[in-house]
């Protein structure tokens, strides 16, 4: 007989999800796996996870959505009765939403996990991943209506409800006695060895803009750090926070500090993948003030175009801890571009 799963990965058919999915298994844990679409979704996340080398037998699959008790019926309820961590990687990203369908995904799916977790009577770790340009300033949930329009219109709904997100989990997960990590990764590359991607928007637009010749100059300036974490050191670090963390709220921001600036990124991946090196940088203020038609990129991009750094000293931390450290960022760099190129940017896969 199965062993009832203790962990649940919710978003477990996403980039993140799938991977963190592999990485717990391949750590003999009996897991469940929050999927939409029933059998058909069941069968490509099997499948997917057997073509990486994971044994999925102690994986157990369950429908769940964003809604109230996480939609699930009373039968995958119970089935979920001894589950003591709980991974939230769902969410949608995406940019060009509106502020209903980010709302709607990426915070009230978030605030009803909460709700959900504080049911199970052996919860361990809630585990939100979040986003490493949001969740720096004392989290207020809810916000005033005026305040929350400013905010989406500043950010665009994306980020917006990326952050509402955050601060929404770090307000109710210690009002409902969660005990909560928040991971706060950059932008999420390729696994470091075969470079396998699994989403396409961000900074690979602009390697697809490169790859195509359309990048003629670098947006930011020289100082522009757009940091980078592989997906398969995510999904380790992911599998040890519930080990490693105690007390009510630990946050985290998990990226490789030795990410190169922007323009030298850029360089140097222009040059591995032979096309012709951007040599001048534009302002973002000039950038937003271009027609779409003509940078090629969603302005709400534009807003992780900065020279901030980030405090990954917990992170870093817990790493230590756990026996992890970054694989070489510019190698794993090279070989995401590779495949991000082999993929045609994602229209191999949607084929």
């Amino acid at each position: 007989m199965q062993t009832r799963p203790q962990s649940l990965v919710l978003g477990a058919t996403g980039f993140i999800g799938r991977w963190l999915l592999r990485q717990l298994l391949a750590q003999g844990l009996p897991v469940a796996a929050a999927v939409r679409g029933g059998s058909r979704r069941d069968g490509e996340l099997r499948q997917w996870l057997r073509s990486r080398g994971a044994d999925d037998r102690a994986m157990t699959t369950v429908g769940a959505d964003t809604a109230p008790g996480l939609g699930l019926g009373p039968g995958d309820d119970a089935l979920l009765a001894d589950v003591r961590d709980v991974y939230n990687a769902a969410g949608l990203y995406r940019f060009g939403l509106t502020v209903d369908e980010a709302r709607a995904a990426n915070v009230d799916g978030a605030v009803h996990t909460v709700h959900w977790a504080a049911t199970r009577p052996g919860l361990r770790r809630l585990v939100h991943v979040s986003g490493y340009r949001v969740g720096r300033a004392e989290p207020r949930y809810p916000l005033p209506a005026a305040q929350a329009r400013a905010l989406y219109s500043r950010l665009g709904a994306y980020e917006a409800a990326k952050a509402e997100a955050d601060a929404a989990v770090r307000v109710i997960a210690p009002e409902s006695g969660v005990p909560l990590t928040v991971v706060n990764p950059s932008t999420v590359i390729g696994h470091s060895v075969t470079g396998e991607a699994g989403q396409y928007i961000g900074l690979a637009d602009l390697v697809e803009q490169l790859w195509s010749r359309r990048l003629p100059a670098v947006p930011g300036n020289r100082r522009t750090f757009v940091p980078v974490v592989t997906v398969d050191h995510l999904a380790r670090f992911l599998a040890a926070v519930p080990e490693y963390d105690r007390g009510p709220v630990r946050l985290h921001t998990v990226l490789d500090p030795a990410t190169p600036l922007l323009p030298d990124l850029v360089a140097s991946l222009a040059r591995h993948l032979g096309v012709p090196v951007p040599r001048r940088v534009v302002p973002v203020w000039l950038v937003r003030r271009l027609p779409r038609s003509l940078t090629g990129a969603d302005p709400e991009t534009f807003s992780f175009l900065s020279e901030e750094r980030y405090d990954t000293r917990s992170a870093d931390r817990l790493a230590q801890g756990a026996g992890l450290s970054h694989p070489p960022v510019e190698e794993a760099l090279r070989r995401w571009a590779s495949r991000l190129v082999d993929d045609r940017f994602g229209a191999a896969r949607a084929a």
